[in-house]
């Protein structure tokens, strides 16, 4: 699957639960669960609570994605 095959979704991050993984409300009321994209650990970027993020879903499982982008 290529990265164009991914679903984009913008959403706020609501809580924290550690080793990268963060529990984000969407616009259409769904709950994800992402982790941060190797770039985003890479330049050291933080995602903390509040932060609006952008994260990329498969369309095979729309429970766990990757964040890619803080606004």
């Amino acid at each position: 699957m290529s990265r164009n095959d991914l679903i984009q979704v913008e959403g706020v991050v609501t809580r924290v639960l550690g080793g990268g993984t963060m529990e984000i409300d969407c616009e259409n009321n769904i709950t994800i669960r992402g982790v941060l994209s190797g770039r985003m650990k890479k330049n050291r970027i933080k995602v903390m609570v509040g932060d609006r993020v952008q994260i990329s879903v498969s369309p095979y499982d729309t429970s766990h994605g990757l964040i890619t982008y803080r606004f």
